[in-house]
């Protein structure tokens, strides 16, 4: 299914939280995305962070097709041809880079560059963007920073990611304009490397309840 960005939005703000993975081996993307399909998370951020990322997001779409594949950390060209091609549903960039933003389009590709300032704000105002990740969000300066960013700019709609945790997750959920907030620390590589897929289902059934 070819989502729109609103949909992919629609979907997110359900949600309340992305799983941001990144795996050396291509394989362990089929039980981690069953782990967090069965607990209540039908989503993934595969991150281009490994050399594993473009076989990982072709394996997750060809086993599940019903879950919500984001390529994260999309930085160049070639990333987005390949996850474009592998099966991802949307684009997700750490900032704004023009050149990938006019790509996605040129291919009808969803995509949500990453800000954290209102000079990256505007420049994704300035081509029809609404829908940013704020990266890096706690060192960026949290949901302080949001909300003053929101004064002038309150029609985005923001997905923090970066310094995410159970203790702060909320906080960020309670302001109107985030849709959803990237995280990691269920889905950590230690725990992906010993293949602790009961663990990471456990947190993931925790996290949900967290933020339901």
């Amino acid at each position: 299914m070819l989502y729109t960005t609103e949909q992919i939005i629609e979907k997110l703000k359900t949600l309340k939280v992305v799983p941001v993975i990144a795996v050396d081996d291509a394989q362990d993307s089929l039980p981690l995305v069953k782990a967090l399909s069965d607990n209540g998370l039908p989503v993934a951020e595969i991150t281009f962070r490994s050399a594993a990322a473009e076989e990982s997001i072709r394996l997750v779409r060809q086993h599940f097709p019903d879950v919500l594949i984001l390529a994260g950390t999309v930085l160049t060209a070639e990333q987005v041809v390949a996850a474009k091609n592998a099966g991802a549903d949307a684009i997700v960039t750490p900032g704004f880079n023009p050149k990938i933003v006019q790509l996605c389009r040129d291919l009808d590709l969803p995509i949500t560059p990453g800000v954290n300032n209102p000079m990256s704000i505007e420049a994704a105002l300035e081509v029809g963007i609404t829908a940013v990740k704020f990266f890096p969000a706690e060192a960026s300066g949290g949901v302080k920073m949001i909300k003053a960013l929101l004064g002038p700019y309150g029609n985005l709609q923001i997905m923090p990611t970066g310094g995410i945790s159970p203790t702060n997750i909320k906080d960020y959920l309670a302001i109107s304009n985030v849709v959803a907030c990237g995280g990691s620390w269920f889905v950590e590589k230690a725990l992906i490397k010993q293949k602790k897929w009961d663990e990471i289902g456990r947190l993931t059934k925790e996290v949900v309840e967290l933020v339901k």
